[in-house]
């Protein structure tokens, strides 16, 4: 069976006395955040570790045993499928680095976690959370983990997601993977993480990492941070190369920050930058990215800027129109015009999306398995769906239609397809986003990212009541998400999304906006009921 944790023998013991004696005690939150890095900033680590007042191995260490004490023991949140077994001496290389008066760039020393699409070559499998590719080690590192690495993160280890990144069947429940089972949300146990970066959100929200990396198609980054009350980045595609990442879309994927603050995802945004050439989307990037978007941090970010509210996530539940609105009364206190939009595509745009995914689904896992060798376990699309077929796990709560509707299309040759994602392209961009934008002449958009979130429902399924993620989604344009309040104790956040590459105003806006409100808090672990 898979080794899902990476605990020593003495550790699993403590962990087993901790559990048996714990067993009918509720999360004590007091004592889940007496943590000596709760909420701690990117740059108060990087002051402590430059100053000599901290060790990598220290930090790491800590963040190793808080995922044991609370990840695998305690309230079992279950978003963490690995600990990277190498993570310690990884963090000894970086503390003797730093004592040679070697920094390699601004993520030297930081606790990072991966979604576990993203390939690492180490000791750790990139399983996607199947029990397909449980023993599945690629043969290389993905661009996201090669840019980490050179900026001197420690790959802590990998983060649990909605199986196939929520791309394989109906009635999914977001943060369920056959590999480990269902991740759950910090601020009450019972309800949904969202996804599919279901375990980047929750381990960055519980404070078990300082970054975690998602990936989003329509949502992956965005809905997960809404419902565990932290900041999302999800870039332009093209901004950071998908190399090395199982795919959905080619059109539609991008990887993406998430952590407590919107300084630490503008930190590692910078370090993921470039352009790859095994990835032609970066190409575009060429001359419109950056390696540093921290001079866009300006806390009067707001002021002069044209703000659209789009109205259509609205009117659908009225906790969330209300902390909305008093959003809305901070941007214009803050020098912001806001102008209301009732919607912004016109034509079937999401009927467009998904034929476009559906073809570039069967294309990009059948080169992804190529990518792995002759020696892997499962070599085709075809391959997988007759494993899930013979599992005892995979198919006892969802289906795979979404994986039998990939397969029966054929290549990125059919009319089918040209046409689909000509009118998604024309759709989402002309007639969509750029069109409203530059009929209001606007900075950026601003909705609702997603309602609090429901209770995990392995049978039914997802219980989403709102969104605003499809605009920026389907465009490939960029969207950021930030606390925006809560309702009783579950978090909710705001979207400030627009035009193609406009990561550095979007940035200004959305830091402009959680400096003045600062609406993120700590989650409490309040039982399931």
């Amino acid at each position: 069976m898979f080794k899902t944790r990476n605990i020593g023998l003495s550790v699993l013991c403590i962990l087993f006395i901790l559990s048996c004696s714990d067993k009918e005690k509720v999360a004590d939150e007091n004592s889940i955040n007496d943590f000596e890095f709760l909420e701690i900033t990117i740059p108060e680590i990087r002051e402590k570790l430059d100053e000599g007042e901290l060790s990598v191995v220290d930090l790491t260490q800590a963040y190793i045993e808080r995922i044991e004490a609370i990840d695998q023991a305690g309230p079992q949140l279950n978003s963490v499928i690995m600990i990277n077994p190498d993570a310690l001496l990884i963090a000894q290389e970086l503390d003797d680095e730093l004592q040679a008066g070697k920094i390699r760039g601004p993520l030297h020393g930081i606790p990072i976690l991966l979604k576990d699409n993203i390939d690492t070559k180490d000791k750790m499998p990139t399983t996607a959370g199947s029990r397909a590719l449980e023993n599945s080690f690629p043969l290389s590192d993905s661009w996201v983990t090669k840019k980490l690495r050179a900026a001197g993160a420690v790959i802590l280890g990998k983060a649990n997601l909605s199986e196939w990144a929520n791309f394989r069947g109906e009635l999914s429940s977001s943060g369920w993977s056959g590999l480990v089972g269902q991740t759950k949300n910090p601020y009450i146990l019972d309800r949904n993480p969202c996804g599919s970066s279901s375990g980047s959100g929750v381990s960055v929200s519980a404070n078990l990492c300082m970054i975690a990396i998602g990936t989003e198609t329509n949502g992956s980054i965005v809905c997960p941070a809404n419902n565990n009350g932290v900041v999302g980045i999800k870039p332009t595609v093209g901004l950071i190369s998908r190399s090395g990442i199982i795919p959905i879309s080619y059109t539609q994927d991008t990887a993406g920050p998430m952590a407590r603050t919107l300084t630490d995802a503008v930190i590692a945004l910078g370090s993921l930058t470039g352009v790859d050439s095994a990835d032609e989307k970066t190409t575009a990037s060429l001359g419109k990215s950056l390696t540093d978007y921290t001079p866009y941090l300006k806390t009067e970010g707001l002021k002069n800027k044209r703000i659209g509210i789009y109205k259509r996530p609205l009117g659908r539940h009225y906790k969330v129109d209300t902390l909305f609105y008093q959003a809305v009364e901070f941007i214009k206190s803050q020098g912001a015009e806001v102008i209301e939009i009732d919607n912004i595509t016109k034509s079937n745009v999401g009927g467009h999306s998904f034929q476009v995914m559906l073809y570039e689904y069967k294309e990009g896992l059948n080169a992804y398995f190529k990518s792995l060798g002759p020696d892997a376990e499962i070599k085709d699309l075809e391959e997988l769906i007759e494993f899930n077929k013979k599992d005892s796990i995979e198919l006892l709560y969802h289906d795979q239609k979404y994986l039998e509707m990939a397969n029966e299309k054929s290549g990125l040759d059919d009319q089918e397809y040209t046409e689909a994602l000509n009118k998604l392209l024309i759709g989402s961009r002309e007639d969509g986003l750029d069109s409203v934008m530059n009929a209001h002449q606007l900075d950026a958009i601003i909705a609702p990212t997603g309602g609090p979130a429901w209770k995990t429902d392995l049978v039914n399924g997802d219980s989403f009541h709102l969104g605003s993620s499809s605009p920026a989604a389907r465009s490939g344009y960029p969207n950021i998400t930030v606390p925006m309040g809560f309702i009783n104790e579950l978090p909710v956040g705001i979207s400030f999304f627009g035009r193609a590459w406009s990561e550095p105003l979007l940035i200004e806006i959305a830091f402009a906006y959680e400096q003045g409100t600062m609406n993120r808090k700590a989650p409490k672990y309040i039982p399931t009921d």
